[in-house]
């Protein structure tokens, strides 16, 4: 985090470093990163800020980009990030799959973080050359997300991420989407979570949030 700066380096080329066999090496997370981890957290949540009624009435909005107008907070974000990847999911996936559009303000900076492929997942008509599709219902009707067919290569694992998690469909979506083009799903990881929504049971791989009620301060 960015009180331990050689501590999150440490993290990083443990990351990057190969093993006898001339393999990547899994990173590990020590007790040590554990608690880093969960230090990092509280500090994250407490530089969110709550907006009563927006967009629109009885919704108390969560806003996340205070955490990327500080430097110092921006790297405490992509530092609990890593941390929480190796703490859940105990390895690195080969690929970081965001989603349109707030998944694009951390998902390429983890994957250069973490020495992996960044691929992102958009609406319609926005990538060029083949894409595959998938259809997602939102409240009032059904819409689309895409990839192109070369952003994932067929065996390779892969982490979707996104701001938040409310009824799981786009997440869903996306994670159709990798196995369609032969991906391995690791998992998903968000900063938040509407849990009352219980969107992730749609969901077919372990899903992860970074920042809960028990943060709060």
């Amino acid at each position: 985090m960015s009180d331990s700066p050689s501590s999150a380096t440490a993290q990083q080329s443990s990351i990057s470093d190969k093993d006898a066999t001339g393999q990547l090496a899994q990173p590990s997370a020590p007790a040590t990163g554990t608690s880093e981890l969960s230090r990092a957290k509280m500090r994250l949540h407490a530089a969110l800020r709550n907006f009563p009624d927006f967009p629109i009435p009885g919704i108390d909005f969560v806003d996340i980009l205070p955490l990327f107008a500080d430097p110092s907070l921006h790297e405490t974000l992509i530092s609990a990030l890593e941390l929480q990847i190796l703490v859940a999911f105990a390895r690195k996936p080969d690929v970081i799959v965001a989603l349109d559009a707030r998944g694009f303000l951390f998902g390429p900076s983890l994957a250069l973080r973490l020495g992996c492929k960044f691929a992102p997942v958009r609406k319609p008509g926005k990538l060029p050359g083949p894409t595959e599709t998938a259809v997602y219902r939102k409240e009032y009707g059904e819409d689309l997300f895409q990839m192109q067919k070369d952003a994932v290569a067929p065996g390779q694992t892969v982490l979707i991420v996104d701001d938040i998690i409310a009824t799981g469909g786009s997440a869903q979506a996306a994670g159709a989407l990798v196995e369609k083009l032969g991906g391995k799903l690791l998992g998903f990881l968000f900063i938040l979570e509407l849990d009352f929504l219980h969107g992730r049971d749609k969901l077919t791989a372990p899903a992860h949030t970074l920042l809960t009620d028990q943060y709060a301060t």
